[in-house]
């Protein structure tokens, strides 16, 4: 099935879709993609007519850690294979300052990203000036990705996306990274973004589907002006997973949104090589609505789950006091400390 290639916002400009089955989609399964499953996935999303396909642990660029996962190759081999089979789609990465650093952005721009995401804490723009200057200086797309954007208000996301648009990014985005944000709440985000830049900045939305909004809420934002929007092929993502990408499509045809991208494409992607990879079913289960319900970040939780079988203690217990903790990504250590304290009680 082809379908048009003029999908547009309501300013006219056609919406770029942003596939993050391959970085996202890291966190499902434990960083544990083979180059050769990577190259696969992007033959197809590219033959979709995808137009970024983003690459990196799940944690970005440096990820490789005890305390985030090792992933089972190196991010060069990775980035370098799945480069060489695109003939259509941009390349993208993920950068979270403090895990990846500027000499970690040169090297993967050597081996052959265009889109550079640098992603912080909503609160915490500030601290991805120097990155987000040094994309600009490599010539790459530059994203700014304010991650949790359910725990301000919608004017103090607003002054944190200003900062990420003085520093240079051409985009900047409401990451709802736990899925937590209900309906009003991405349409309002999304609209006092769209007023306050206009046409001089793009303005982002990426979710995540633990309480069965991810398909909803990115068709809200694209009414409600979004630039770009993200997906993943069958909601490979973290916790429930994220919009997933041939539902979008395919309800944003039927609306009468045409998308640019091929949905036959997407539809096997999805059923012949991503869901087979599924190591823990990417759904809204019990736990993963949890994360939506109490707010915490989605690649929360494998680590939960793991910690709750170690220490015997109920995930969603865990989960809950995440949430009162406000804890946020790059804190997956303390859910080690919550376990304990919840089983000493």
């Amino acid at each position: 099935m082809t379908t048009t290639n003029t999908s547009h916002t309501t300013t006219g400009k056609k919406v770029i879709f942003n596939d993050a089955t391959l970085r996202d989609g890291m966190h499902a399964i434990a960083h544990q993609y083979s180059v050769d499953e990577m190259v696969a996935i992007s033959k197809k999303l590219d033959e979709a007519k995808v137009d970024i396909i983003e690459v990196s642990h799940g944690d970005g660029l440096n990820g490789n850690s005890f305390n985030y996962g090792f992933s089972a190759h190196t991010e060069e081999a990775y980035i370098r294979d799945v480069k060489e089979v695109l003939t259509h789609a941009k390349l993208g990465a993920l950068l979270l300052p403090g895990i990846g650093t500027i000499d970690d952005m040169k090297r993967g721009k050597e081996w052959g990203i265009d889109t550079i995401r640098v992603a912080t804490h909503c609160t915490e723009a500030d601290i991805s000036k120097q990155h987000i200057e040094a994309g600009r200086a490599l010539d790459l797309d530059v994203v700014g990705f304010l991650m949790m954007s359910h725990m301000i208000s919608t004017a103090d996301l607003v002054e944190q996306a200003k900062k990420m648009a003085s520093y240079g990014a051409h985009c900047v985005y409401v990451v709802d990274s736990a899925g937590a944000l209900l309906m009003d709440d991405t349409t309002d985000r999304i609209k006092a973004m769209k007023d306050t830049f206009g046409d001089d900045v793009e303005v982002g939305f990426h979710n995540h589907h633990n309480l069965g909004l991810g398909v909803a809420n990115t068709v809200l934002a694209v009414q409600a002006g979004a630039d770009r929007v993200d997906g993943s092929v069958a909601g490979m993502g973290a916790g429930a997973g994220n919009c997933p990408l041939e539902v979008l499509v395919a309800v944003l045809e039927r609306m009468g949104i045409p998308t640019g991208l091929e949905l036959y494409p997407l539809m096997d992607c999805a059923d012949q090589l991503v869901r087979p990879r599924m190591e823990r079913p990417v759904q809204t289960d019990g736990n993963a609505l949890m994360l939506g319900y109490a707010g915490v970040y989605s690649s929360f939780l494998l680590h939960t789950e793991r910690a709750s079988e170690r220490y015997g203690v109920d995930s969603r217990d865990i989960l809950v006091e995440l949430g009162q903790r406000n804890m946020v990504g790059g804190q997956e250590d303390m859910i080690v400390d919550v376990a304990l304290d919840l089983k000493g009680k």
